[in-house]
């Protein structure tokens, strides 16, 4: 039987993508349970699980080594690889924002320095706006660097807000929605098309199930 290899990223994603996938009728029983395994076959499906970094999963669909991945769309958007993103899972929802100390001249300024973990989505959004701006790269807690004076702002996730107003930053403004998005290989899509499609299919209907 042909397998359809799906990659799932491993952290605060992973158990609402497996609850997903098992309420869409798959057999994920061996995924609940706490393990360190990787890999979990499907086997009455034809289909095999694999538990990746979430900064992995676009490399390994972008190449095929995976046909479809569960991932996040911040992921996907710093990656920027070549890939069908197919569906809006619609959890994991929060936001890309430029986040500032209160009384920061924001809108006023004609030169920023900006610290990100995510680099290539911060040049691209300042760039589309025509903002001159120098880009740090930043792991760690980031809400550091405009306190301790490495940047004038920084971009990064938001989801309450409860973390930047701790430490004396707001949002200046919103970059991009993001949740967890479905992808798919471009090659997987033609020569798997029939698998694929299925499973796009009673994935997009739980979906449904869940907004009415």
């Amino acid at each position: 039987m042909e397998k359809v290899k799906i990659a799932v990223a491993k952290g605060r994603l992973a158990d609402y993508a497996i609850n997903l996938l098992h309420e869409s009728g798959l057999d994920c029983s061996e995924l609940q349970k706490p393990s360190r395994k990787l890999v979990f076959e499907i086997p009455e499906e034809g289909l095999e699980i694999i538990l990746l970094k979430a900064a992995d999963v676009p490399t390994y669909v972008e190449h095929g080594v995976v046909d479809v991945g569960i991932v996040g769309k911040d992921t996907l958007l710093e990656a920027d690889k070549q890939l069908y993103e197919v569906l809006d899972l619609k959890f994991g929802k929060c936001k890309f924002a430029v986040a500032g100390k209160v009384d920061l001249p924001y809108n006023k300024m004609k030169h920023l320095t900006v610290a990100s973990k995510y680099t290539n989505v911060t040049k691209k959004f300042f760039a589309e706006k025509g903002q001159s701006v120098e880009v740090i790269k930043q792991e760690g807690s980031v809400e550091l660097a405009p306190i301790m004076g490495l940047a004038d702002v920084i971009v990064d996730i938001v989801e309450t807000g409860k973390t930047l107003k701790e430490n004396g930053l707001i949002v200046l403004e919103d970059v991009a929605q993001i949740s967890a998005r479905l992808v798919v290989n471009k090659v997987s899509f033609k020569t798997k098309k029939k698998k694929v499609t299925a499973l796009i299919e009673r994935i997009s209907k739980e979906i449904d199930k869940g907004e009415k």
